[in-house]
């Protein structure tokens, strides 16, 4: 008896358990699929993948198909050609019975037999092209040039019939493009992890190009379409994997012993080294260089190569290449890097045979190298006391952190602007040049996102205004792998929107981040503001750092959609190298930078579990928070008396106007117009509000009750429930905290004062875990903090490290740790960091340094020096 299955873990342990031999057959596998989960969600959750691991390894061995992920699970792997099915039909006979002419050009519309489910254009083909159309519902209404297949039509038969096929990645789709030799114009699958090794043999092989999901949903087709049937689709490997794998099984089920090899063990350190790197996200994993990003026909060549260096260049290619027409580096190192990668990308030849990363061959025909470019730099930030406190109007402690993004803005004529291929042909469908904009963003890969965006400028107005807030949003939302875009584009909307400028110039922008993402130091943050500063720069806009921060601000809440408050944005514009911006968010004033006294250290050490803002808790939290507000404005009101108009009832039945008498109508007054739950002393709270706070309500029950939570960038679900006292509580004390943890700054240099600062953080970390924004990772962290400085130890001078509290938006991230300015403590972060590794597999990044904000950078306008 022989089980094989399509890779299912417990079949093999079943099989193991039963005495049963087994065998797998698959290109891919489960712990790899789930792994990145697990880098996403926390590494505590890694038991799932290792018990996946585990009962592969139970398997025999693996028939493994081209195209294949690192599997090092299994024990033993045999490779086996392509499995494809066979034909029926020939080219002729399939397109007689359709009634097509063999010099039609052909496309199949194929994306696993799954209805259409939007409206298909006849002008979304080229002229005289057919489309046939598979999983079209019995409903759907096609134009004369798309046929619509029948449900039960023999999907290879009409591949090989046809010139090109557009659809999405899956092993069916990509090995029958490839025995066919069909030209594949395929969508990207946000998040499909098996796709990358699909799609780099399709390259690999020259039958493959990607279209922008935008461009599909809107008709875009024909220039991917016409680029499609030049491609020359060259796999000639065998393709009978079928029978080769039906072969093996037969003699596997009576009693054959199958052995690849003896090299099972360097197979398996090579797929786990692949895996690792996989995980990582490096950049540069793809196989292949597709050219469609190569300069368009009008081009009339490409400069020289020079030889490429990578960001930490030689002097060979260097900052100095371009002439600074204005502005200063201020011995920035992160700022020379960045501008000798450009230097790198003036002398790239994007047709080199030589391997490049998608990124850098759209990047290299971005800029007009003789022209202007300018450049800015905003930091990210260590949130050192305040964090979620900032939409209710605290006082917060932010320190602009070593690590920057980097944003190159180029505007131009549209008629001379260099434009990627599918653009080009976008603008001469639409009739001439208008105003594109065009985005690189380096380290895509690293994010499993597009590299590359663009799009007509003027899709960002309806007739002579701009569009709505909420149209936009939704326009950067129809494309999973593109919604990063709305962070640099969405300040060009903004300031249309809010300044009313207009933008008749096409725009290119590279931007390079040494920000890592999901860590809660405010990566986003750093994009918008130096995007928007650069482009403030290239088009003579001058906007105040605050002014820009509030700018930005909206980029995040009304066209990305997370309701983050201002502090991230404030601290990213503001800030200063080796100062805490102290900012009172009401909305967003600067009240000091606080100077970081020499014997004070902090320190940022990242979790490992991804946190972001626009996740469920963080949302869930805030409207908690505003939900508290409204019932404390109205039972101020309520208070007051009965002349006075109430705003909705009582928090409770019992309520009697006369207990409160002694609390005085003005300040009653005050409580019931309160705008920033902050300005609430914690007394007043606990004297008055509190006992009448709910811990949790539902959302139908309060809105039935007290109508809406006066936020505008959250909803009310009325299906859900929403934890209250605790997000309520947490500003108002967090605004008493961060006050005196700034006046204990300035205090006597003294181990008491370091406890006492170290203590409010602490207080600080378990409120954010009572609010739900916790999480294992960042508590682990402050738990070896507190061990570190309590522990017994023989060394003198006592402890070194103070406090840690978990940072920004929360449930993961990184925390902040405070301690002294010395080599123990250095010493004691590194031990911190592998004890964490020891216990989750995770070294956690450590931030420390500080530099300048955008506002303190200013820009860089620079040219590259002629030859």
């Amino acid at each position: 008896m022989l089980q094989v299955s399509d890779v299912v873990p417990v079949a093999c342990r079943a099989a193991a358990d039963a005495g049963i031999r087994s065998v797998c057959v698959t290109n891919f596998s489960w712990d790899f699929i789930y792994a990145e989960y697990v880098v996403a969600a926390g590494n505590h959750h890694r038991s799932i993948v290792w018990q996946i691991a585990e009962d592969y390894s139970h398997c025999e061995f693996l028939l493994r198909l081209p195209g294949y992920c690192p599997m090092p699970a299994f024990r033993d792997v045999i490779d086996v050609p392509l499995v494809v099915r066979r034909l029926h039909k020939s080219r002729s006979e399939v397109r007689k019975e359709l009634g097509i002419a063999d010099a039609i050009k052909v496309v199949i519309f194929n994306f696993g037999g799954q209805p259409a489910g939007w409206e298909l254009k006849r002008e979304w083909l080229p002229d005289g092209w057919l489309c046939l159309v598979c999983g079209a519902s019995d409903t759907q209404e096609l134009p004369p040039n798309f046929i619509k297949l029948a449900k039960d039509a023999y999907t290879p038969d009409l591949m090989a019939a046809s010139d090109c096929m557009l659809g999405k990645i899956g092993y069916g789709t990509v090995s029958e493009a490839l025995a066919y030799k069909l030209p594949f114009v395929f969508v990207r699958r946000d998040y499909f992890n098996e796709e990358p090794f699909l799609r780099n043999m399709l390259e690999h092989y020259q039958c493959g190009i990607e279209m922008i999901r935008r461009d599909l949903l809107t008709g875009h087709w024909k220039p991917y379409l016409l680029r499609a049937i030049t491609l020359q689709p060259c796999y000639d490997g065998p393709i009978n994997g079928g029978e080769v794998a039906a072969h093996i099984l037969q003699d596997t089920a009576v009693g054959k012993k199958y052995i690849s090899g003896k090299l099972s063990g360097a197979r398996r350190l090579r797929d786990a080294i692949v895996l690792g790197y996989q995980l990582q996200r490096a950049p540069g994993r793809d196989v292949g260089i597709p050219d469609w990003y190569s300069l368009s026909e009008k081009e009339t060549g490409v400069r020289q190569a020079l030889t490429y260096h990578d960001f930490n260049g030689s002097a060979e290619s260097s900052f100095e290449d371009f002439e600074i027409l204005h502005g200063d580096m201020q011995g920035l190192t992160d700022t020379m890097s960045f501008l000798k990668s450009l230097s790198g990308l003036a002398g790239n030849d994007p047709r080199s045979p030589e391997k490049q990363t998608r990124e850098r061959t759209a990047a290299s025909v971005l800029f007009d190298w003789e022209e202007e470019i300018y450049v800015a730099r905003a930091p990210g930030r260590l949130d050192v006391m305040g964090g979620i406190a900032d939409y209710s109007g605290s006082l917060v402690l932010q320190m602009p952190i070593r690590e920057a993004c980097h944003v190159a803005v180029q505007r131009s004529d549209p008629s001379k602007q260099k434009q990627w291929k599918h653009t080009q042909a976008r603008q001469l469908a639409n009739g001439g040049a208008v105003p594109v904009l065009q985005i690189v963003s380096f380290g895509s890969e690293l994010s499993n996102r597009a590299p590359t965006f663009d799009m007509d400028l003027s899709d960002f107005m309806d007739g002579d205004k701009p569009i709505s807030y909420d149209k936009a949003k939704e326009y950067f939302s129809l494309d999973p792998s593109q919604k990063w875009a709305a962070y640099v584009a969405g300040t060009i909307f903004v300031l249309m929107t809010e300044l009313g400028v207009r933008f008749t110039d096409s725009m290119s922008i590279l931007v390079s981040s040494s920000v890592p993402e999901g860590k809660g130091v405010s990566s986003s943050a750093s994009v918008e503001v130096a995007s928007m500063s650069a482009i403030a720069a290239a088009y003579g806009l001058n906007i105040a750092p605050r002014d820009l921060a509030l700018l930005c601000q909206k980029v995040e809440n009304r066209v990305v959609g997370a309701p983050c408050g201002v502090m991230d944005q404030m601290a990213s514009a503001c800030g200063e190298a080796n100062k805490l911006l102290a900012m009172v968010c009401q909305p967003a004033e600067v009240k000091e930078l606080v100077n970081i006294p020499t014997h004070i250290r902090f320190w940022g050490l990242d979790s490992g579990i991804r946190h972001s803002v626009g996740g469920t808790d963080y949302g869930s939290v805030r409207v908690g928070t505003y939900m508290g507000r409204k019932m404390i404005k109205c039972a101020a009101s309520d208070l007051l008396s009965e002349s006075l108009p109430s705003c909705v009832p009582t928090l409770s039945g019992d309520t009697n106007p006369e207990e409160y008498e002694e609390h005085g109508v003005d300040l009653l007054k005050s409580e019931a117009s309160m705008e920033y739950l902050c300005n609430l002393p914690p007394h007043r709270y606990e004297a008055v509000y509190a006992k009448n706070i709910p811990e949790v309500i539902t959302g139908d029950a309060f809105l039935e009750k007290y109508g809406d939570h006066n936020d505008v960038v959250t909803q009310v679900d009325p299906k859900r429930s929403y934890c209250v006292k605790a997000p309520t509580r947490h500003p108002i004390y967090e605004n008493f905290r961060v006050e005196a943890f700034k006046s204990l700054l300035t205090a006597a240099k003294t181990d008491g004062q370091l406890s006492a600062l170290g203590e409010l953080t602490y207080q600080c970390h378990y409120s954010y875990n009572a609010c739900g924004l916790g999480s294992d990772g960042t508590d682990r962290l402050v738990n070896l903090v507190q061990e570190i400085q309590h522990r017994k130890t023989s060394r003198a001078g006592g402890p070194s490290l103070f406090g840690a509290k978990i940072t920004g938006g929360g449930s993961g991230g990184s925390v902040c740790v405070i301690g002294k300015n010395c080599l123990r403590s250095s010493e004691e972060i590194l031990e911190i960091q592998r004890r964490y590794k020891a216990a989750t597999g995770y070294l956690p990044i450590v931030f420390e340094g500080s530099s300048p904000g955008a506002g303190k950078f200013g820009y860089l306008k620079i040219r590259r020096r002629s030859a």
